[in-house]
């Protein structure tokens, strides 16, 4: 399984080729790029391009991308609405949907292998009306995308839209083959369980973030230092027929933690070998 690293780490930092420099400097394999623009500023022409450079010269393989959550440079604290392609209000899907367009525009010049798309907020709740507005908006995604070589992966979230079964509802009523999911572990771990999301997405799956916590926040722990039974998931995800890559997506503040070193995602990412 690829080894890869989401950029996530370094949010609270603005990617440039020295970072990309320290992660390569590890046995990983791929990265997958957070589009947040206070980090990856992807409508930034210049910006994107001496990212691209970086990769045009390196090994280290640009496997997704994240795609935006806010429009703005702050994460939503100063008061910008979330990206969201399922909200009630059409010209916020419209809003949400440029948004996720801009982003993946770059895939033009970072040769981003799949992009990955959170459908709604917390607290979104399941209907007739979201599974609508979820099969308009992945299906102008992958029509957006496949020209640019990019494979569109849902992620499954703590909210009903994107509850494994839900999420194979969607795929399979608007008939999306083209589309995988990210099989987030951390999120399974808070609702369904691990074992079932992984007996229900099955071959869907592309991708697993890999990421830890108790059971009751969405923490991004290192692997070990919340509750998950890390070796009866990493069989679970090993079992599965298509081998996804493997992305460690632990929190921001972590990287600023007294002591931090780049060995500790070699030993989370060992986990899987």
């Amino acid at each position: 399984m690829l080894r890869c690293l989401s950029t996530y780490l370094f949010l609270r930092h603005r990617l440039n080729p020295g970072l990309l420099d320290r992660i390569a400097a590890h046995p990983v394999e791929a990265v997958e790029v957070f589009a947040a623009r206070q980090h990856f500023d992807y409508t930034d022409r210049e910006h994107v391009q001496e990212l691209a450079g970086w990769f045009k010269s390196h090994t280290l393989t640009a496997w997704s991308l994240h795609a935006p959550l806010f429009p703005d440079r702050e994460m939503g604290r100063a008061g910008a609405p979330a990206v969201n392609l399922l909200h009630p209000e059409k010209s916020r899907r419209i809003d949400a949907m440029d948004e996720m367009k801009r982003a993946l525009e770059t895939a033009e010049l970072i040769p981003f292998q799949n992009m990955i798309v959170d459908l709604g907020e917390r607290g979104d709740s399941w209907s007739q009306r979201t599974l609508e507005h979820a099969l308009t908006a992945l299906e102008h995604l992958d029509a957006f995308a496949q020209p640019l070589g990019v494979r569109v992966l849902v992620e499954n979230l703590t909210n009903e839209p994107t509850t494994p079964e839900h999420l194979i509802e969607i795929l399979t009523v608007g008939h999306l083959k083209r589309i995988g999911v990210c099989l987030d572990l951390g999120h399974a771990y808070r609702t369904v369980g691990i074992d079932a999301a992984i007996q229900t997405l099955g071959s869907r799956v592309r991708s697993v973030h890999v990421h830890d916590n108790h059971g009751t926040r969405d923490e991004h722990l290192w692997p070990g230092e919340g509750t998950i039974d890390w070796k009866r998931a990493v069989d679970a995800v090993k079992a599965l027929e298509s081998k996804p890559a493997v992305v460690l997506e632990v929190d921001s503040s972590l990287s600023a933690a007294p002591g931090f070193s780049l060995d500790r995602v070699d030993a989370s990412l060992a986990l899987f070998d």
